[in-house]
């Protein structure tokens, strides 16, 4: 079983930043990708940022903004966050997509955390 907790979520005012952490548990023997996701009140979940074995990709709303990084020696995914905006408000969620010993893949989510921007 592959568990995540984030942190790192708050109220900051527009302008300001912010970084999210998520770590993983469990017996992860390989990951496909670790990535962020947020939703917004009354809208859908979208992705934020994603970071695989091949790529990096951004949302074009937070391109030059955000920057997701990861350290592999401590199973954690960040996601600084800077030049916040209102609109950047959300339930922020960590995803891992991994594989274990009992699964060749497996999707797995955070509980995800609020930020809010806002004077």
């Amino acid at each position: 079983q592959v568990q995540l907790v984030e942190s790192g979520g708050g109220l900051v005012q527009p302008g300001g930043s912010l970084r999210l952490s998520c770590v993983a548990s469990g017996s992860i023997l390989s990951i496909y990708a670790m990535g962020w996701y947020r939703q917004a009140p009354g809208k859908q979940r979208e992705l934020v940022a994603i970071n695989s074995r091949l790529s990096t990709n951004y949302a074009d709303s937070v391109k030059g903004r955000f920057t997701i990084s990861r350290d592999n020696a401590k199973n954690t995914v960040y996601l600084q966050m800077n030049s916040l905006k209102p609109e950047d408000t959300g339930v922020y969620y960590c995803n891992w997509r991994v594989s274990t010993q009992e699964r060749d893949y497996l999707e797995v989510w955070g509980q995800g955390m609020l930020v809010t921007v806002s004077s």
